[in-house]
Formats: structure tokens, sequence, C-alpha cells
């Protein structure tokens, strides 16, 4: 056996490890019993500590020098170029470190949702420093002297800095800015009345499939916040439903399967390999973002959900596609992220990066989080946060320590701005296909375009491969101009 041959037996064993792991996390967030926390952290810390291990292995260090030596074919190099990227992280991380962050993140997780339900901060906030010190603690490791965020933004995003993120959001904020104004100064017709529950599931059980999800390898349940897990044959998501509000239901369950479809498209022979799954959250988003967005809020699509919403519900009092079209994208005045319009999505990010950097900088403490946000979000939005789940708590990420995340949902954004210009190059027939809801043909492009390459290229070279130029913001700020310019008259 080559020394390559061997780094990837040990390194398949890892991955179903750590898909193990992920199957912990998914369980905690739907089936767990909540008096099960406490051993469900204890369950977690277990499973980081056998992970920790085996990546910081010097064993594993040195059959990868070995491979690195004899590998010549372009999938081993990326295979180990990957494999390097990890194990030179996982090294500066001391154990101790790794395995208390997943004790700790697993009990917060748990710690947020009861404070969320109560609309509390202050009983969150104990545990979130301890969390926050954590993070800063190894982004101190990882950094090496550089800037801790950074440190963070490398795991989600490999290449992107702060500064880059910067500079993104200086060219994007003046024209959403500008477009909110506008939009917000038109009337929007909104949905009212109740929707049952099980007709909002069933009718997500359908756009699922609509959109290209393997039901027979993956699952849709129930979460808090909606979330997609796990890869190859096991990828599941969740939804959540509010029978005043069926969009919730329906679109978190098509952003959803972006994911879960980027997942499931990847390359069967990079199964369990460090090439078996998304390149990065940014390019993941990029693909839920563009089935929710481009795809599921456009004019065509929206004519084909407004008669399956009358098979299921009758008559719910829209009279007609175009006031329904208009409803599903209204510009509206709210507080959640994961309900923002299209408008104002990326104001809401804008906002959670600039308090998380300040936070993992120490120029923010966990004391004063909730005050910035309300003040940060009334300058942004005009208007006061009423309740700590509509503001500070509404979001599970840094519960779970998921800092440097936040900024990949505009990259996806970004991104997804420059993949339907050339999904609409590749396929004229679009509109016509989306409006008779048919999206194999596009959901077939972007697999063959992104998702079957998994990890084989760096982020950016998987966009300006599939549009022919590297990614920019040009895209997607024209996109919004065109298609809100037009709802807003």
């Amino acid at each position: 056996m080559s020394a390559y041959d061997d780094l990837m037996a040990r390194e398949r064993e890892t991955q179903a490890l750590a898909q193990v792991a992920g199957r912990l996390g998914w369980d905690q967030e739907t089936m767990m019993p909540r008096g099960a926390a406490d051993q469900r952290a204890e369950e977690s810390g277990a499973m980081q500590a056998v992970l920790h291990a085996r990546r910081v292995d010097p064993a594993r260090g040195d059959v990868l020098a070995e491979a690195e030596g004899q590998a010549t074919e372009p999938v081993a190099r990326a295979q180990l170029r990957h494999i390097r990227r990890d194990y030179e992280r996982a090294v500066k991380v001391p154990g101790d470190l790794a395995v208390a962050l997943a004790r700790l993140t697993s009990r917060a997780q748990g710690q947020w949702a009861e404070a969320r339900a109560a609309d509390d901060y202050a009983a969150f906030a104990p545990v979130l420093a301890e969390v926050v010190r954590l993070k800063r603690e190894e982004a101190a490791a990882l950094s090496a002297g550089g800037t801790l965020y950074d440190a963070l933004l490398e795991d989600y995003e490999p290449g992107m800095s702060a500064a880059k993120l910067d500079a993104m959001f200086a060219e994007m904020r003046p024209r959403l800015v500008a477009l909110r104004g506008a939009a917000l100064a038109v009337e929007w017709p909104r949905l009212e009345g109740r929707f049952d529950r099980d007709v909002q599931l069933a009718l997500s059980q359908e756009l699922a499939q609509v959109f290209g999800y393997d039901l027979s390898r993956g699952r849709l349940d129930l979460a808090v916040h909606p979330f997609s897990s796990g890869s190859g044959d096991d990828v599941r998501i969740t939804t959540r439903v509010s029978e005043v509000d069926p969009f919730n239901c329906f679109y978190s369950t098509i952003h959803e399967v972006g994911h879960a479809c980027y997942e499931q498209g990847i390359d069967p022979a990079y199964r369990l390999t460090p090439l078996g799954q998304g390149v990065s959250m940014g390019v993941h988003e990029s693909q839920s973002r563009i089935y929710e967005n481009q795809l599921g809020r456009s004019r065509a699509f929206c004519g084909w959900l407004y008669g399956r919403m009358r098979d299921g519900f009758g008559d719910f009092g829209i009279a007609d596609e175009e006031t329904f079209y208009r409803a599903v994208n209204r510009v509206h005045r709210g507080y959640i992220r994961t309900e923002a319009d299209e408008v104002q999505y990326n104001l809401h990010v804008m906002l959670r990066y600039d308090l998380e950097r300040a936070l993992i900088a120490g120029d923010l403490s966990v004391a004063d989080l909730e005050a910035a946000w309300n003040d940060r979000f009334a300058a942004d939005f005009g208007y006061a946060v009423d309740r700590a789940s509509h503001g500070v708590l509404q979001d599970v990420h840094w519960s779970v320590g998921l800092f440097g995340y936040f900024p990949t949902y505009s990259l996806g954004n970004l991104y997804a701005g420059c993949l339907f210009e050339a999904l609409q190059a590749a396929v004229p027939g679009l509109d016509a296909q989306l409006a008779r809801g048919k999206l194999a043909e596009a959901t077939v492009w972007l697999r063959g375009a992104v998702q079957r390459h998994g990890g084989l290229f760096e982020p950016a070279e998987v966009i300006a491969r599939a549009c022919g130029a590297a990614p920019t913001a040009g895209p997607l700020l024209d996109y919004l101009d065109r298609k809100f310019g037009d709802l807003a008259g």
C-alpha cells in the first residue's frame, strides 16, 4: 500500500467518525429529550476528543509528508491540500481546548434555546461569555500572531479575510440602502389568515423533491432554527412551521434543500474524503440562496407555487399570481434575518459581522452585546428591537461557537448572483420551466457546474469556473435593482 492509500484509508475512518458526531448534533436539534443535554455534552466532548487525537496524530503528519512527495494526480493533490490545511490547523489547537469547546457549545446550545424562548439574554450571557473566551483562545492558537477573526474565518471560507469582506460590504451597502428606501416607500401585499400545519409540511415535502432532494438519502424534520446536516448518502434537513406564515416553512425548506443537494450532488468517488463535502460555507450558501431566491422567488416559479397553495389551502385571500409574487417578495420592516427580504438580508449580516468581530477582538464585552445590538439595529433599520428573541438571541450561531460564519451568508448571495447570470445564459427556457414547477434542468446545471466538484477547487475558483469570470458583487446588485425596481414600480 502506498503512503497516499494508507493516508486516505485513515482519512475515511476520520470522516466517518465526524459524520457520526454530526448526527449527534442533528439529534440534539430534532429528537433529543431536553433532559439529555448534560449527557449529550459529555458524548460530544468524547467524540471531539477522539477526532482531535486522530487529526493531530504525528503519524498522520509523517504519512502526509510522504504522500505529498509521491502524489501527482490532480484529485490526489487536492485531497492532500485539504489534509495539510486540516492537519496544520488541528495541531495548533490544544486537545483539552478542543474538547472543552465541544462540551461547552453542546450545553450552550440548549441554554440559548431556553433563553430565546424566555426572551432572557441575561440567562444566556454567562455561557456565551465562556464560549467567546474559548473561541478567542482557539483563534490565538490558530493565528500565530495574526488577526484573531481571520483565523476563525478560515474555517468557513478559506482564503477570505476581514479586509476583503470590508471592501465587499462597502461596495454593497450604498446600493442596498438606496434600494431599500425605494422599496419600503411602496405598499406590498401580504398573506393573512391561518394555514394548516400538516398541509404546510406536505407541500414542503413536495417542494424538497421538486428541487431535487433525494429523500431516500435524507429526511425532513422540524427544528427551532432550520439547518442541513450530513453528506453523501445521509443528508438531513429541517424546517419550521408557523400557522400564520407558510412562506417561512416553504422557503426555509427550499433554502436547506439547496444545501442538501450540494452534498448529495458531490461526485460519489469523493465520499468520506476531504473532497466529499462542500468546499466552503460561501459556496454552500450560494446553492441555498440561488435555490431559495433566484429560482424559488422568481415570478415564474411563484405562479406554480400559487397554484399548489390554492390546491392545499383553498382560497387564501390572494386573488392572482402577480399579487402572490409581490407577497412572496414583500419588502418589509422586520427583525429576523432568516425572514428578511432579499433587499435587506445582507444588512442583517453586516450587523452580525461587525459585532462578532468586536467580540473576538475584545473591543465589545458579552455584557454589553445586547445593548450594542439594539443600538446598531436602530441605527441601521430605523426602529427599536422589541424583545431579545427578535434581536441578539435570534440566531443559534454564537451559542455553538460559529464565529466567522455570518459573513459567508453574504458571500453566498454574491456567488449566487454570479451563478444565476451564468445559469440564465446556459438554460434559455428557464422561466418557462419554472412556471411548470420543473427545476431539473436548472438543478442539473448547478450540479455539474458547482456541486459535483465538492472540495476539488478553492472556493473562488469554483465560482469562476462555473461563471467564466472571477466573482464580484455586480451581478447580485444588478439582479436586485432589476427585480425590486420593477416590483416597486
